[in-house]
């Protein structure tokens, strides 16, 4: 080969030559980290105590706010049934009012008519008397029966007591000063009693 060859053969654009890659030494993945990034893990406890004392606070708002509406339930429970013991014995101030007045009229009653005129008025106190009486019993007023019954200090009010007599019990009413009455099933005045002992 003569040294124009040789020259040519330089100046030839030598096809490349796949290069062979050395294999590289194998390392664990590890992404670099942006500076938000660095700053987010720094920040990252900060956020864990955060979302904790926002927890505590929604359970005591919750916690409040079950407590309000049971309390607020309590109070309409409790006003219910007030206002049910209210219509239940609306009118007891009246009824106490009026006892007085239909005690009078039967007072009245048990005098004697000696004649006409007495006998007619007599008529009168006694038609008055029986509305009377109609009226507080269509409202819940009702006698309390006393005569011959046992003694119950819950309903009778012992003026008096006598020796028991003949077939008589011990601890019974035997005489009635004063009738008393229930409203319902609440006593609106206890009779005033003479017991036996």
């Amino acid at each position: 080969m003569t040294k124009q060859e040789k020259a040519e053969k330089q100046e030839k654009p030598v096809a490349e030559m796949p290069e062979t890659e050395t294999p590289k030494e194998e390392t664990p993945f590890e992404p670099e980290l942006e500076a938000d990034e660095v700053i987010e893990d720094a920040a990252k406890p900060d956020l864990a105590a955060q979302l904790a004392e926002l927890q505590k606070k929604y359970d005591d708002l919750e916690d409040s706010f079950l407590r309000s509406q049971a309390e607020i339930k309590n109070i309409q429970t409790r006003h219910q049934k007030e206002q049910a013991s209210l219509l239940k014995y609306d009118g007891q101030s009246l009824a106490k009012d009026v006892l007085p007045v239909l005690d009078n009229l039967e007072r009245a009653l048990a005098t004697e008519a000696t004649d006409d005129s007495a006998e007619s008025l007599k008529k009168g106190v006694q038609m008055t008397y029986d509305h009377m009486k109609h009226a507080l019993e269509d409202h819940g007023v009702k006698e309390i029966e006393a005569q011959g019954q046992a003694f119950d200090p819950t309903i009778h009010q012992a003026v008096q007591t006598v020796a028991v007599d003949g077939d008589q019990k011990a601890d019974t009413v035997v005489q009635v000063f004063q009738k008393g009455y229930y409203l319902k099933d609440r006593v609106l005045r206890p009779a005033m009693v003479v017991v036996a002992q």
